[in-house]
């Protein structure tokens, strides 16, 4: 699947979506800043039994409520009972796509063709992708280096990304380095503090 995938036509897609039902799924409340800090293959989401239900293989566009926004693309790779899974395609997380034409009639709505298209599309191109070096020091005190290695990760599971900053680079800029906390810059010089 590509990130192009919504702009396919006919009733089969390259890969293996029939291409006949389009999907809105909105992320529960308190989802986005997850989906957001994590990176994820796939998003669970509950969906309720009934005849008229996405089925595997059809586009699915994720959204935020209040204001609505267009988070990611993806397809149904598996349902269940009252859930299914979606399978990320594209994600704009860190940068939202205005949704507010969509209307949501509860956590899976519907959509027609054009509808997903034209939300697919406001996302334009995929950006570049490139290498970032990612780095995160803590100072830490012990016995021995595989003490060290222990409390480091007992400090990054403890932590987590709320607490602890991640300095990012482009490779090969390393002068370039900003730091990140909960996934967005962070300036960490306490002579600039206000």
């Amino acid at each position: 699947m590509t990130a192009t995938d919504h702009r396919t036509s006919g009733t089969t897609d390259a890969d293996g979506g029939r291409g006949d039902g389009a999907w809105a799924v909105l992320l529960p409340a308190g989802r986005y800043d997850a989906e957001r800090l994590v990176h994820h293959d796939t998003l669970e989401l509950a969906a309720p039994a009934g005849e008229h239900r996405p089925r595997e293989g059809d586009p699915v566009a994720v959204l935020t409520d209040a204001p609505a926004r267009l988070v990611a693309l993806g397809r149904v790779i598996r349902l269940g009972a009252e859930s299914l899974v979606v399978a990320y395609t594209r994600r704009a997380f860190d940068h939202p796509a205005p949704a507010e034409t969509v209307t949501l009639a509860g956590p899976v709505t519907a959509l027609d063709e054009a509808a997903y298209r034209e939300l697919a599309d406001r996302l334009g191109p995929p950006p570049l992708r490139r290498t970032w070096l990612v780095s995160l020091d803590l100072p830490i005190e012990a016995d021995s280096p595989a003490e060290a290695v222990r409390l480091f990760w007992s400090y990054v599971r403890e932590l987590g990304p709320a607490e602890l900053p991640a300095f990012v680079s482009p490779s090969g800029d390393e002068l370039a380095m900003q730091a990140f906390v909960l996934g967005a810059e962070a300036n960490q010089d306490p002579e600039e503090d206000d």
